[in-house]
């Protein structure tokens, strides 16, 4: 019983890995048909997976106070594969599908670089228990699955060098920048210092209601800049 307890969160931690190994599988045939579905919008999919067994491991490794050292170093592996790399190489390949210029596409791997920089630190950083220093790395993975999903709603202007580039280059610094970036981790599910966690929520249900899956692209900028916004009233508690 110790065993599987002991085990539980690392098996989840290891689905999540798995559903990144098959979002960059997807993400690779592009715009190729799988039972209806492109290869990018499959890669979606397991991403989202692996972002919800990313959120389950470390509740159940609480609930069932499973903490070790190993399941650390094992969660920002995985995470690096599943937000980090899976999304980079989405994005390329569908840039590629979207008709951007060749040379472009090769900006895309600066994420998953950026991505390994940001998790190396994150385990080497105590202060970042209660918020965060850059952008968390399953909020870049959100960040291109919104970015696709406006390029596909007709946005095709944002595959252009002159706006991929500088996104990519500037999201990329935002996971390894010095910006204070608030977490969702909640003691309470109150109003009362919750605010910018529940109104990034509620960001997001309204984003999503107008634009479709595009409105975590918008969701991820209303994050970053209501952070910045919160750090002088020193609400990242």
């Amino acid at each position: 019983m110790n065993v599987i307890k002991g085990n539980f969160a690392n098996g989840l931690t290891c689905l999540n890995l798995v559903s990144g190994v098959i979002a960059i599988i997807c993400g690779a045939m592009g715009s190729d048909l799988l039972w209806g579905v492109s290869g990018t919008h499959w890669a979606w999919v397991f991403i989202g997976i692996a972002a919800v067994a990313d959120f389950s491991d470390g509740f159940a490794a609480r609930l069932l106070n499973a903490y070790s050292d190993l399941g650390k170093e094992l969660d920002s592996l995985c995470d690096n594969v599943s937000f980090g790399v899976a999304p980079a190489l989405t994005l390329f390949f569908a840039l590629e599908d979207y008709g951007a210029d060749r040379w472009v596409k090769w900006i895309a791997l600066a994420i998953a670089v950026c991505g390994a920089l940001r998790l190396a630190r994150f385990n080497t950083d105590a202060s970042q228990e209660t918020s965060f220093v850059g952008l968390p790395i399953p909020g870049n993975a959100i960040f291109w699955i919104g970015y696709m999903a406006q390029v596909e709603a007709g946005a095709h202007w944002m595959t252009e060098w002159w706006c991929v580039v500088p996104l990519i280059l500037l999201e990329s610094w935002l996971m390894v920048s010095q910006l204070r970036i608030f977490s969702f981790k909640m003691k309470t599910l109150s109003w009362r210092g919750n605010e910018a966690r529940w109104l990034t929520l509620a960001a997001a249900v309204v984003f999503l209601a107008l634009t479709g899956i595009a409105g975590l692209f918008w969701t991820v900028i209303f994050y970053v800049v209501l952070s910045q916004m919160r750090v002088g009233k020193k609400m990242l508690h």
